[in-house]
């Protein structure tokens, strides 16, 4: 996509009155690449299964049901696991050697891209959130309002500029499983192509899973639980996710809580599931409740 079609998540497209759009006509997938050089890069690198799994867990301890979609996921690639989750994901923990060994990285947290300096753009840490921005002036450049009044602490963040630094030559797939984690700067042409994805590309991850707007905290858990047990039998991140993502867009109420059941999440259960019936239960149990491309479109499968 060029300039501002790279905002546009292509493969939500509808195509006529039944509902079909781009992504029912592609079985292989629908998938997506900052540049050509950056895809040709990434097509030439040789990577090992998906084995070792390194992920961050809600470093700012405000997103509950990532709480259920890491551990859930960190099951399927036992024993080769390294978690840090809340506190303990800070950035000191994301070593280098931690990173340097990783197959799979998963970054389940909030993400922030600076429209004015996207090399700052960032995923946040443990105390990368701030209620409101500080007032020590010496220091205001390591800080980025937010929408609601507050502040990111660049400190505490991972921003493009470090990941660009990053050696990920045996990583085959980065997942973002936050917001707004697949913008570019599209005002721009020369900035084009810089964003989340296009610098963990270039870190040498062959597969990048990002986001064009903020996304359901729910329903993203959904769709990355899904998305991983696609993985262990689809041996292609595109079909993996674009499956998942016509799964969740059909699926009823009645096969949501049936699907629920079978993941045996013991008391994280109880909160998953009384997390969003008391505000479906009226519901018909043949309800698409994620019919709209709010919860599902906005990944994109990129590299």
């Amino acid at each position: 996509p060029h300039r501002i079609l790279q905002l546009l998540p292509h493969h939500a497209l509808p195509l006529n009155e039944t509902e079909e759009c781009l992504l029912d006509l592609f079985p292989q997938g629908v998938r997506y690449a900052p540049s050509i050089q950056l895809l040709n890069l990434a097509q030439q690198w040789q990577r090992p299964p998906l084995q070792h799994l390194f992920a961050v867990q809600n470093p700012t301890s405000d997103l509950d049901f990532t709480d259920i979609e890491v551990p859930v996921i960190r099951d399927r690639f036992q024993p080769h696991v390294e978690v840090v989750k809340r506190q303990q994901a800070t950035k000191a923990a994301l070593t280098a050697d931690r990173l340097s060994r990783a197959n799979c990285a998963h970054f389940a947290c909030h993400g922030s891209f600076n429209f004015e300096n996207p090399l700052t753009s960032a995923l946040l840490l443990s105390g990368g959130k701030l209620s409101q921005p500080p007032q020590d002036p010496e220091k205001s450049s390591r800080y980025l309002p937010t929408r609601d009044g507050g502040a990111i602490d660049l400190d505490n963040c991972l921003t493009l500029g470090e990941i660009f630094q990053l050696d990920l030559r045996q990583c085959r797939l980065v997942t973002l499983s936050a917001c707004e984690t697949g913008l570019t700067d599209f005002r721009s042409l020369g900035d084009e192509y810089i964003g989340l994805p296009s610098g963990f590309l270039y870190a040498g991850s062959s597969n990048v899973v990002s986001s064009l707007w903020a996304v359901s905290d729910l329903s993203t858990t959904f769709l990355m639980i899904k998305f991983y047990q696609n993985l262990q039998e689809i041996d292609s991140v595109a079909i993996a996710l674009n499956q998942a993502q016509r799964w969740l867009r059909q699926i009823t109420k009645a096969e949501l809580l049936g699907w629920i059941a079978q993941l045996n999440l013991g008391a994280a259960q109880n909160l998953l599931v009384e997390g969003w019936t008391n505000t479906v239960r009226s519901l018909a149990d043949n309800v698409h409740l994620f019919r709209s491309p709010y919860h599902w479109a906005a990944f994109c499968a990129i590299g």
